[in-house]
């Protein structure tokens, strides 16, 4: 689910018999929940528009979706294996990484 920028995912609790969510894509906790399919859906967009209603009452600037900038550590040999694929495959190292987290996030994470 997504809204204003923001993205939610949702699980369902079986013994409760309702869908609670959190929004992903930020540092603060927003979380929303409801019994049905449209009834979650007002909650998240009314979760979101009262975080930012309280930020905006508050004088808080809301957190913001991530920037897309992001560290990452690894062992140097698997360093120096990405930025000679990437080479291989004429593109920047950060443009490789960017393409190939890209690809692996849509199949699920699965290597």
């Amino acid at each position: 689910m997504e809204y204003k920028g923001y993205t939610g995912i949702v699980e369902f609790d079986h013994d409760a018999e309702i869908f609670h969510g959190e929004i992903a894509n930020l540092r603060d906790v927003i979380t929303f929940q409801g019994r049905s399919v449209d009834e979650l859906r007002q909650a998240f967009v009314d979760s979101i528009d009262d975080y930012l209603s309280w930020c905006d009452e508050r004088g808080k600037k809301p957190d913001k979706p991530f920037s897309g900038k992001f560290m990452v550590r690894i062992d140097p040999q698997a360093h120096r294996e990405i930025s000679t694929a990437a080479r291989k495959s004429g593109k920047s190292l950060n443009a490789w990484v960017a393409e190939n987290l890209a690809a692996a996030s849509r199949d699920g994470g699965a290597s």
